[in-house]
């Protein structure tokens, strides 16, 4: 089934709300904004992540430090996966997190 983008939108604002439900926590030191089609994570070391939507690919793309990565929804699997590694993207946004500001999140 092709997804569309009521469904794709709905995807990708759950994922934005899991995002900041979390990084809320008086628990971390991350400043979530969300603007539009992108939220942006600033970290106390003053880097930062930028998730973005990209609608007509129906993609979520993440932008870290150490390299750019693009997201597909997997029905199949009910997944956000990696299109170049497979990796899926909660474990590798919590893992990316804590490489670049040390902070131990868990979505």
């Amino acid at each position: 089934m092709v997804m569309n983008d009521s469904q794709y939108h709905q995807l990708v604002d759950n994922a934005f709300e899991k995002i900041e439900t979390t990084t809320d926590s008086d628990d971390f030191d991350i400043e979530c904004d969300v603007n539009g089609g992108v939220l942006t994570l600033e970290f106390e070391n003053r880097s930062k992540m930028v998730i973005n939507k990209q609608e007509p690919l129906h993609q979520l793309w993440l932008a870290t430090k150490f390299g750019g990565f693009h997201f597909e929804w997997h029905e199949d699997q009910g997944l956000w996966i990696c299109n170049r590694s497979g990796v899926e993207f909660w474990s590798f946004l919590t893992e990316s997190i804590t490489k670049q500001s040390g902070e131990q999140l868990s979505f």
